[in-house]
């Protein structure tokens, strides 16, 4: 998969192409629709398939401090989508300027000047252009003076989390805020992932027999809810069973918050200074504050014992 930042990386002699346009935030199972849609119509064209997705969020530019939890980092995002097939993702960096453009400057710039769009797949509350004034019926008008069709894709899928609401980026921030990771998963289509670089920590986990991978979140993360869950962390191309813990360490009277990831039946791991994720499974209980540390080890030990049975069912 070609990947592009900004217009100016897009190879001079780009053909036609099939195009979406979204945040995709997550990459959830309705924006897999979006994307699959796009990448088969491409191929009944006998075209490219193209992703356009912005860098930063573009809340963050026009409300500066509002920058939404991330469900998935750039690079993940760009991941996610490669592994549906597409062609080319398109990162726009979105400035001020980008979020002045008119709807008519934007399609001029982006789908027609550059990427030569053939068709534009997107779902029905598609906006766009400078304060989201334009919509499906613009575009779907604008492209047909450009000589591009629209074509929008139902994407109202449900299921049981949220309590059948349908699946979206929000949803998916709220249930992995209040720890409803099976639930984000439901919606994500896979487990919720949190990325970062393994660094230092009190080194508690070790001193206790379980030592663990402190991880130094990638900014903005969507971080569950504090609590101990079962999952994965995932290191050096190789994903290993986990319980994870996430808080303050009450029994320490900890104050900064941490997410660190125990490999189950690992030892000697040497993780420093890598990138890794961790990959959130199930809820096992919430954070609590023991009165010894033979109590804590205690439940340490059930923690391990249920994620190890999770994991290994799943």
């Amino acid at each position: 998969m070609q990947r592009w930042r900004g217009l100016e990386e897009i190879p001079g002699d780009w053909g036609r192409s099939v195009v979406t346009i979204g945040s995709f935030d997550g990459v959830h199972r309705g924006h897999q629709l979006i994307i699959g849609r796009a990448v088969d119509r491409a191929r009944e064209l006998g075209l490219l398939s193209v992703v356009v997705t912005f860098d930063p969020h573009p809340r963050e530019v026009i409300r500066p401090g509002s920058h939404p939890a991330l469900l998935a980092p750039q690079a993940r995002r760009a991941e996610l989508i490669e592994g549906l097939g597409v062609d080319a993702v398109l990162v726009l960096p979105f400035t001020p300027e980008l979020s002045q453009e008119s709807p008519e400057t934007f399609v001029q710039q982006v789908l027609v000047d550059a990427l030569h769009a053939r068709t534009v797949i997107e779902g029905p509350n598609f906006r766009f252009g400078h304060r989201a004034a334009g919509d499906v019926a613009l575009l779907t008008e604008l492209g047909r003076a450009a000589g591009f069709d629209v074509e929008v894709v139902d994407l109202q899928v449900r299921g049981t989390a949220g309590a059948g609401e349908p699946f979206s980026s929000t949803l998916t921030r709220r249930l992995v805020e209040a720890g409803d990771v099976a639930g984000a998963g439901e919606v994500l289509g896979r487990p919720h992932r949190v990325e970062g670089v393994v660094v230092r920590g009190a080194q508690r986990g070790r001193e206790l027999g379980y030592p663990t991978a402190n991880v130094e979140t990638v900014p903005h993360s969507a971080i569950p809810a504090d609590g101990v869950y079962a999952g994965w962390l995932t290191a050096d191309g190789e994903r290993m069973p986990a319980a994870i813990s996430v808080g303050t360490n009450p029994t320490f009277d900890g104050t900064a918050r941490t997410v660190e990831a125990y490999a189950i039946d690992r030892v000697g791991l040497d993780l420093y200074g890598l990138h890794v994720a961790v990959d959130f499974l199930a809820y096992l209980r919430g954070m609590e504050k023991f009165d010894s540390i033979e109590a804590l080890l205690d439940r340490m030990a059930d923690d391990v014992k249920q994620a190890r049975e999770l994991t290994d069912a799943a």
